[in-house]
Parts: structure tokens; C-alpha cells; sequence
């Protein structure tokens, strides 16, 4: 596939996009505008009121980020129009049904006019409420399937899930989809309408108990990891964005679909510069609050493979697979990832995270330099346990006597070992099955992608998808790390 025939792909299209409040949809967005201005027009969901409202959101939300300087670079004063000649701002939420826009001219313009749909939309948070992570995650794919259909234009469906659906954590893990009568946990079917019923019901019971909105957001999240583990799933997240892939290869038909999954996504590898990033990936709160002297000591297997993969080529690879699949009345399964490739392994991280921080140290809130010393891995819970009864739990009950018997000075450093204990806890529970995992992702689907690409140098240079081509130390210490402080660090 040669640098042509991925950019002629894109020309006069009409593209809906999903999502594009987050991280790896602006990133999708940009190279699509640069890439091939003469794409005809991209209509960008954003949850808004109304369209006015909406279009504000993508001025500022969207336009306003550093992810889009290069492209108004290359446009200078110019900009403004090409944006507004290229981009329509829809109100709506996938959520709901027709994706919840109201504006019924637009929808049937929309259901004229649109080539390709992609969905990047998702919520990532690993322990989010679960009647949210379900709205969003799995019903909101189906919405999408169903307003597919009604797209005369349709050359494709694009889905970004995450490679972590599989309930695998060894060997190889193929691109395969899931089976309609798979069944999960210990013979459990899993049906979403029982999903449904089940949230309705919790969140009925926690109204006629007149539970606060702390509580019941509480009861929520965890719901939703108590329904992930009965199924084998290790958190909310995961488990939601199966069932949407499950919905997905159900409800599609003859739907054209590919979906893509991704590993741990992180900061851009090279554009439209280095080191972009919005917000915390996987493993970026616990980059950070190692840097901010939070986090010295975590539960997790040194030299298991760590998948990480730039968020450009996620990109790169979206608009490959886009190209080589469109009006293919089929579904494709394809993993970006980077283990099988380039394997990274858990404690390299870590070393890496010592190199930058001791040279270049977070500022304390009195102003000072975090001095960090090197942290280190222990993989057994026996080990860690040890460790947080001596470092945490038995300073903490000591002080915790101290201060009863009204020893004030001490309270502050109570609080504080408090708060380190309770944060360590929060990651192991929530990163544990990440720290331990061993599989490997195959990739030979996009490999074939790439071996068609590096006969072309123009298309290697525009649309990198292999993943050798990364020297992890100079990534993690030179783009990633110093892009999570620029952009992300507060």
C-alpha cells in the first residue's frame, strides 16, 4: 500500500468522528486535515445542547490544542476558513439513539452524505460507574451500527476498542473476533439486556434508599467491577468494551467493519511533533507520581512485556486499515501493538522514569525539587504486602495512637503517609492485572499492511506503522516523559 492510495482514500469523503474531545481522536483528526485537505467534510460528534453550543466545544476543546499547531502553521491566517469549509460541529451523545442529534435536516444529510464512520468514542476510566461505562461503551456501539445502516454512502465502519477485551493473560493472542454463544466466568452467557435490567434495578434500589450521589456513584463503580470479574474481565472498562465488540459483530450484518485494538496508548512518537499527549494514559499516573515522590515501590513482574504504543501510529494504523478496507463486506480484527515487535519490559520503564527524573526533578509544592531515588518492582504480593506493613500500615497505626493521645505536630505526617498508603493500594488494584500481564499481541494482519508500506518511502515517512523502528529509551526519556510533564502535569 503506497502513500497515494491511503491519502486518495480520504478525498472528497465525508468522515464522522467520534470522540474527538479525547486524546486519540484529535490526533486521528489532524492527520486526516493534513494529510488530505481535499477531504470534503468531517462531521465531529460532541455532546452539546444544541449545534451552536457544540461548535463552541470544538473551537475550544478541539481547535484550542497544541495537537493542531503545525496545521495552522502550514494555513497561517488562513485557518479559521479551512476549518470551518471542512468541519461540522453535531450535537449529540452516542449514547442514544440517532446518536441524539436533534437537528433532523443535518441527520439526513448526514445519512446522504457520510463515507466512512469513526467511532473512537469511549470511556476509559478502569472503574467507572457502570450504568456510564455501559451507555457508553457497549450500547453507544450499538447506536452506531444502527445509525450505520441508515447511511446510503457507507464505505466503512470503524471501531477502536482496546486489545485487552481478551480475558487471555499468556502466550499469543490472535486478532479473532468474539463468538456469538461465547460464554465467560464459569459457564455465564452474558446478555445485555440482563446488564441493563440489573443497573436499572441497583439504581432504583439506591432512590428508594435516597442514597447520596457520592454514595450511589460508589455502589455504581462497584457494580461495575463486580460484574467484570464474574465474567473474567479484570475492570469495568475492559468488560464494557467487549460486550460493545460483542454487539458490534451481532447487530453489523453486511455492514463493512473494521476494528481496531489498541494496546497502552501513550504520548505521539514524532507527529505532528513529539511528545503530545492529553491527560494520563495506563501507565502515566504512576510515571508521575514516582516523579512527585508519591510512589517509589510497585506490585508487578519485572520482566513482563509492557505494550505500549505511540498514539500516531494508532493513527497511522487507523488510516491504513481504512484504505484497504473500504466497500469489503466483512469484519477485520486488527491489533496495533508492539510487544511481539518490540518487546518492552516492565522494569525498563522504571529505569527510564529514574534517568529523567533525577536530572530533570518535579517541583514540590514548597517549591523544592522531588530528589527520587530508584524505584524498584517487587513481584510477588507476599513481598509487597511485607513492604507496605513495614514502609506504611504499622507507621500509620503507631501515629494513629499518637495522635489520640493529642501529639498535633505529628498529624501532618499522618495524613500523608495516609494518602501514600491509600494511593498505592488504589493503583495495585487497579494496574495489578496490567503488572502481571505476559501474553503478547500478534499482529500479522497490520504487518501485511506494513510490508506493503516500506516499498514506498514517501508512504514510511507519512504513515510509520512499524513499531521497530522505536528506541524505547530515548522515547520514554526524551519524547514521553518530557511531553507528560509539558502537557499533562499541573
Amino acid at each position: 500500500m503506497d502513500f497515494e492510495s491511503i491519502a486518495k482514500s480520504l478525498e472528497h469523503k465525508n468522515i464522522l468522528i467520534t470522540g474527538t474531545s479525547g486524546f486519540l481522536a484529535k490526533i486521528f483528526m489532524e492527520k486526516v486535515l493534513r494529510s488530505q485537505p481535499n477531504v470534503k467534510k468531517l462531521f465531529i460528534l460532541l455532546r452539546a445542547e444544541n449545534d451552536t453550543l457544540a461548535a463552541q466545544r470544538l473551537q475550544n476543546e478541539v481547535f484550542g490544542k497544541k495537537v493542531f499547531r503545525v496545521l495552522k502553521e502550514e494555513h497561517g491566517t488562513g485557518f479559521g476558513s479551512f476549518m470551518s469549509d471542512k468541519v461540522t460541529a453535531v450535537a449529540g451523545d452516542i449514547s442514544f439513539e440517532n446518536l441524539g442529534i436533534k437537528d433532523s435536516t443535518l441527520k439526513e444529510e448526514m445519512w446522504g452524505e457520510i463515507n466512512f464512520i469513526v467511532n473512537v468514542a469511549g470511556n476509559t476510566t478502569f472503574d467507572e460507574r457502570y450504568d456510564v461505562a455501559l451507555s457508553t461503551n457497549a450500547l453507544g456501539v450499538k447506536h452506531i451500527c444502527e445509525f450505520a445502516k441508515k447511511c446510503t454512502k457507507l464505505e466503512l465502519l470503524f471501531h477502536v476498542s482496546t486489545a485487552y477485551v481478551t480475558r487471555e493473560r499468556e502466550g499469543i493472542i490472535f486478532e479473532k473476533p468474539f463468538q456469538k454463544d461465547e460464554t465467560f466466568g464459569e459457564n455465564h452467557k452474558l446478555d445485555v439486556a440482563v446488564e441493563q435490567k440489573l443497573v436499572q434495578e441497583r439504581l432504583k434500589g439506591l432512590q428508594e434508599e435516597k442514597a447520596t450521589d457520592e454514595a450511589t456513584k460508589l455502589a455504581m463503580q462497584d457494580l461495575g467491577l463486580q460484574r467484570a470479574r464474574l465474567f473474567g474481565w479484570a475492570n469495568t472498562y475492559v468488560f464494557t468494551k467487549s460486550i460493545g465488540e460483542k454487539l458490534l459483530g451481532h447487530l453489523r450484518g453486511d455492514l463493512p467493519v473494521v476494528i481496531l485494538r489498541p494496546t497502552i496508548i501513550t504520548s505521539t512518537y514524532k507527529e505532528p511533533f513529539p511528545g503530545w499527549i492529553e491527560g494520563f494514559r495506563t501507565i502515566d499516573s504512576l510515571i508521575v507520581s514516582y516523579g512527585k515522590g508519591k510512589l517509589n515501590h510497585f506490585l508487578a513482574d519485572p520482566e513482563a512485556p509492557l505494550d505500549v504504543v505511540p498514539g500516531d501510529m494508532v493513527v497511522n494504523a487507523m488510516l491504513a486499515t481504512i484504505a484497504a478496507h473500504s466497500c469489503q463486506r466483512s469484519q477485520f480484527i486488527y491489533h496495533a501493538s508492539t510487544s511481539t515487535r518490540n518487546p518492552l519490559k516492565n522494569n525498563a520503564v522504571v529505569e527510564f522514569s529514574y534517568q529523567y527524573f533525577s536530572k530533570n526533578p518535579c517541583l514540590g509544592r514548597d517549591g523544592m525539587p522531588v530528589r527520587v531515588t530508584k524505584g524498584s518492582l517487587l513481584p510477588t504480593k507476599a513481598s509487597f504486602n511485607n513492604l507496605m506493613t513495614l514502609q506504611y500500615k504499622l507507621p500509620i497505626q503507631v501515629l494513629r495512637v499518637m495522635n489520640a493521645l493529642s501529639f498535633q505536630s505529628l498529624d501532618n505526617l499522618y495524613c500523608n503517609l495516609n494518602r501514600k498508603y491509600n494511593l498505592i493500594t488504589r493503583f495495585v488494584e487497579l494496574y495489578e492485572h496490567f503488572a502481571f500481564f505476559k501474553a503478547r499481541f500478534d499482529d500479522s494482519n497490520l504487518e501485511k499492511l506494513r510490508v506493503n508500506t516500506t516499498d514506498d518511502n514517501i508512504a514510511s515517512m507519512k504513515f510509520y506503522l512499524d513499531p521497530k523502528c522505536i528506541n524505547w529509551e530515548d522515547y520514554f526519556i526524551n519524547v514521553h516523559i518530557p511531553g507528560l510533564v509539558q502537557h499533562s502535569i499541573k
